[in-house]
C-alpha cells in the first residue's frame, strides 16, 4: 500500500492485481498487469484521455496483489471486479459481452466459453447447479489464450457426451495431448474427474493446494512403480510453477484508449466456391463492426469432398478454422447459405464443444432477395451481414479463379 505522491515506486515488478482507492477509500478501479510496477506507474506518467485523468487525481491508495503468473491475475481480477463491481471499470457495465468459463454438469464434464451474463445464470439456475460459472472476463483474447495454456498442463475433453468412447480413433486434440482421450475410452470417468477439479481449483485461485495434492499423487505413483505417470505429473507441477504467459495480459493501455478492433464483436464470413465440385475452396473473411480487417482473411483449398456437396465443404472449412486455437474466435459467423449450410456448421461448433451464433443468408427461391436464417443480434444490422456475405463470396471467388486459371495453364 502507498499514499504518497508517485504510489507506483513501491510496487513490484511482478504479476498480479492493482486496486486504486479515493480518499475515503472506495475502491475506484481494478486492474490486473503482467508487471504492477511498470502498468500503475502509466497511469501517472504518461498522457491519457479525460476520463483516465480524472480518475487519476482521485486516486489517493494504491493497493495490489501479487500473483505467479499473469494468468492467475486475469483470474483474480475477474473475481475482484465481481465482487466490488468498481465504479470507474465502466467495460463491466455491459455482461453481455463478457465471457464466462463453464465447466458442464455431464458425466465426462467440457471446460466452455459462455458469453452473457444471460447465459451464465441460466447455466447456474435451470435445474444444473453442480455446474460451475468462473467469470466475467472483459478481454476474449486474454481468458482464450489463459484456457489455452491451462489446456496445455490438464487436458480436457470437449466431446458432448454422446460423442464419449464413440470413435475408433482419437480425435485431432487427442493426438496433440489437448484430450485425455474421452472418445476413444482412454480415461476412466474417475480419473477424468480428477482433471476437473484440477480446473476448477485453479480458477479459484487455489493453485497451491493443487501443486500438494500432484506430489501426493507424484510419490503415489513411484511407490507403485508407474514411472511414466510419475513423469507425467513432475511435469504438470513444473508447468504450474512456471506458467509462461505474458501473452495473456501484455501490458494493455488503459480502457479508454482500446482500439476499435478490440471494442468491435467479430464477424467470420464464410463462402464455397466450386463449379461442379473442381478447384473447390473456402474462404473465410472477418469484421470488427461494420469494418473488414483484410490482415485477418482466410483461403481454404478444399480435399476431403469431391463433387458437389456445400454442406461437407463447409463442415471442412470450419474444422481445420477451429484447429487454428492462435485466431480470435468470433462473436457471430455468417454462412452464404441455409438451414443445410447452417446445421453443418453447428455440428462441427458442438463437436468442439462452443457455443457461437451461426447466421445464414440465401438469396430466396428466385434469387432476388435476401433470406435471413437464425436470430440476428441486436448489435449487428442486415446491411452489415449482407455486406459480409458479399465479402465473403467475393473473396471466394476471387481465389477459385486464380486456382482455375493455374490449373489450365498447367493442362
Amino acid at each position: 500500500m502507498s499514499i504518497i505522491k508517485k504510489p507506483f515506486e513501491n510496487l513490484p515488478q511482478t504479476p498480479g492485481v492493482y486496486i486504486f482507492k479515493d480518499k475515503n477509500k472506495k475502491i475506484l478501479y481494478i486492474g490486473k498487469a503482467a508487471n504492477l510496477k511498470r502498468r500503475v506507474s502509466s497511469y501517472f506518467t504518461r498522457p491519457h484521455g479525460s476520463r483516465i485523468q480524472k480518475m487519476a487525481g482521485e486516486i489517493k491508495t494504491v493497493n495490489h496483489k501479487k500473483t505467479d503468473s499473469a494468468l492467475e491475475a486475469l483470474i483474480l481480477e475477474a473475481e475482484l471486479i465481481k465482487k466490488h463491481q468498481p465504479q470507474y471499470n465502466v467495460l463491466q457495465k455491459d455482461d453481455k459481452t463478457f465471457l464466462y468459463v463453464e465447466i458442464t454438469n455431464e458425466e465426462f464434464p467440457r471446460v466452455l466459453l459462455v458469453r452473457g451474463k444471460e447465459k451464465a445464470n441460466e447455466a447456474i439456475s435451470y435445474k444444473l447447479k453442480a455446474r460451475k460459472i468462473f467469470g466475467p472476463f472483459i478481454y476474449a483474447h486474454a481468458i482464450r489464450e489463459g484456457l489455452r495454456i491451462l489446456r496445455r498442463i490438464f487436458s480436457w475433453s470437449l466431446h458432448s457426451q454422446e460423442k464419449v468412447g464413440a470413435q475408433a480413433r482419437p480425435c485431432f486434440d487427442a493426438q496433440v495431448g489437448l484430450c485425455p482421450g474421452t472418445c476413444v475410452g482412454e480415461i476412466t470417468k474417475t480419473d477424468y474427474k480428477k482433471i476437473i477439479r484440477k480446473i476448477k481449483l485453479f480458477f479459484q485461485g487455489r493453485k497451491k493446494q493443487i501443486i500438494r495434492e500432484l506430489e501426493r499423487e507424484m510419490k503415489t505413483a513411484g511407490k507403485n512403480l508407474e514411472f511414466e505417470r510419475a513423469a507425467k505429473i513432475k511435469r504438470q507441477i513444473f508447468a504450474l510453477n512456471h506458467i509462461q504467459d505474458v501473452a495473456v495480459l501484455g501490458e494493455q493501455k488503459a480502457n479508454e484508449a482500446i482500439s476499435y478492433k478490440l471494442k468491435a464483436r467479430r464477424i467470420e464470413g464464410y463462402d464455397i466456391s466450386n463449379i461442379s465440385g473442381t478447384s473447390a475452396v473456402g474462404s473465410m473473411i472477418v469484421f470488427y463492426g461494420d469494418r473488414p480487417n483484410k490482415n485477418e482473411y482466410r483461403k481454404f483449398k478444399i480435399y476431403s469432398i469431391k463433387g458437389q456437396s456445400d454442406t461437407g465443404m463447409i463442415k471442412e472449412v470450419l474444422e481445420r478454422r477451429l484447429r487454428h486455437k492462435e485466431w480470435k474466435f468470433p462473436d457471430l459467423m455468417l454462412i452464404d447459405g441455409g438451414r443445410g449450410q447452417i446445421s453443418a456448421v453447428k455440428s462441427v461448433l458442438s463437436e468442439h464443444g462452443m457455443k457461437i451464433p451461426v447466421i445464414g443468408i440465401a438469396k430466396g427461391p428466385k434469387r432476388k432477395k435476401n433470406e435471413f436464417f437464425g436470430k440476428i443480434p441486436n448489435w449487428v444490422s442486415e446491411n452489415t451481414l449482407i455486406r459480409v456475405r458479399n465479402e465473403a463470396h467475393r473473396f471466394a471467388i476471387a481465389f477459385h479463379k486464380k486456382l482455375r486459371a493455374k490449373r489450365s495453364m498447367t493442362k
